[in-house]
């Protein structure tokens, strides 16, 4: 499990380090039109691998694949420092988020593998999450810090030096359990591309529509959208057909799990819009430095193992778990109400005080995502079932900040942040909503 968290550690530096330095990057790469495409690129290779590879953890085992997600993550972290255009730094990060993709669809499942029991489970969940949230909060620190001593290229060598940490501990350590197989058991290459087709011309699509592409026309965009509902019906009649499918559609059976993965969508755009653009907000808008600007996201990422701990706690003591999601909602969406109030001349405290109720609102939702959609379905599909969840808050995140991204570009960074923000209290309403039908008594 150290070699697991390691590999956490390292999805969450390669999704935020980025945050508190690309304002730079971006000002002497000379590409603050394609800012967003930065993070929505990383996020749509992201999006397009987790299901994929979730699969393949479930029929070949997790260890190859973590191991190939350091790989590729590393070097694309080496590929992004050094980048000489904004188009070289877009595609780095896009190659990186086909690592970060095989990783998410692997660590978060790997707990699955080796404690099959719910209540133990849950604990290394939240040991998991604790330090997903603990390296957030050190990457934009670092990513800060290493900009302004030594620049923004500096910054991204601190990921190839947690790989080489990550690699020894996964070799050594994690056990290769290859699952049972049939020799007739063939990979569903056609589901595969099917999806990543789905996922990918939904976000293009979605990109062409907020003006990301200007020289695009929208109504290439319509053309997109209807072959992407295209290849989602051919996807859902592949899948029904095939004897080992890349996407069982009996994970998505029953209610709770239809749920499960709206609220990941939404959860995922929530998190994602506070994450990649308050760091923009404080140093455009409140002129803070990189290190100040990442500081006061410490209170953020702090408050998810604070709420996620105290939400594994509470989960071997209820019997209505679903009720710690609403909780959770309802803390998100307060604190996205009290960081609508924040301007440049906001006490830190209250700065503080906003983002720690943001962090602890998602700590209580984020790992109970994963696990309540791993009991929902049999051991041989906890991969491709946590992976879905996965993927739909990576889509989430894709969608969150190309929204935000478009009305920045329209306006100013305080007026698109404060749009971003409203819609998040509205988004934590609907999740609570959700919440609140999803009944989980039955499977504890």
């Amino acid at each position: 499990m150290s070699g697991v968290a390691a590999t956490v550690a390292i999805v969450a530096f390669d999704a935020t380090i980025v945050s508190t330095v690309l304002p730079k990057a971006v000002q002497q790469l000379d590409g603050m039109s394609l800012y967003a495409w930065v993070g929505t690129g990383y996020f749509l290779a992201n999006a397009m691998t987790i299901m994929i590879f979730g699969r393949l953890g479930d029929l070949h085992g997790r260890k190859p694949l973590m191991l190939w997600s350091l790989f590729i993550v590393g070097l694309g972290s080496i590929l992004s420092a050094m980048s000489q255009t904004m188009a070289q730094l877009i595609g780095a990060r896009v190659f990186q988020g086909v690592g970060a993709g095989i990783m998410v669809a692997t660590a978060f499942t790997a707990p699955a593998d080796l404690f099959p029991e719910p209540k133990q489970r849950v604990r290394w969940l939240v040991m998991l999450s604790a330090t997903f949230a603990v390296a957030s909060g050190l990457g934009p620190i670092i990513g800060g810090v290493t900009e302004q001593l030594l620049g923004w290229r500096a910054s991204f060598v601190v990921i190839p030096i947690t790989c080489l940490v990550a690699v020894y501990l996964i070799m050594r350590y994690f056990p290769r359990l290859k699952p049972e197989r049939k020799p007739s058991d063939r990979i569903d290459w056609l589901g595969a591309s099917l999806i990543m087709m789905t996922v990918g011309l939904l976000l293009l699509s979605l990109e062409i529509f907020v003006g990301h592409f200007s020289a695009v026309k929208p109504a290439w965009g319509l053309l997109i959208f209807v072959v992407c509902c295209l290849a989602a019906w051919s996807l859902i009649k592949v899948e029904q057909r095939v004897t080992m499918p890349i996407f069982p559609l009996r994970i998505l059976h029953t209610q709770q799990a239809r749920l499960l993965n709206i609220a990941a969508i939404l959860c995922g755009a929530v998190m994602f819009i506070l994450i990649f653009y308050l760091p923009l907000l404080f140093q455009t808008a409140f002129q803070y430095s990189p290190t100040k600007a990442g500081m006061l996201l410490i209170p953020l990422v702090g408050g998810i193992p604070f709420g996620s701990i105290l939400s594994g706690q509470l989960f071997a003591k209820t019997k209505h778990p679903q009720r710690l999601m609403v909780f959770g909602s309802t803390l998100l969406g307060f604190g996205c109400l009290v960081a609508l109030t924040l301007t440049e001349h906001s006490a830190l405290l209250w700065v503080v005080a906003a983002t720690a109720l943001c962090g602890a609102g998602l700590g209580f939702v984020l790992p109970n995502l994963t696990l309540f959609s791993q009991m929902l379905v049999k051991r041989q599909d906890v991969g491709v079932a946590s992976a879905l969840i996965q993927t739909n808050r990576a889509l989430g995140s894709a969608i969150g900040t190309a929204l935000v991204g478009m009305a920045i570009t329209q306006t100013s960074v305080v007026i698109g942040m404060r749009v971003g923000l409203i819609v998040s209290v509205v988004i934590c309403g609907f999740i609570m909503i959700i919440s609140l039908r999803i009944k989980m008594g039955d499977f504890i």
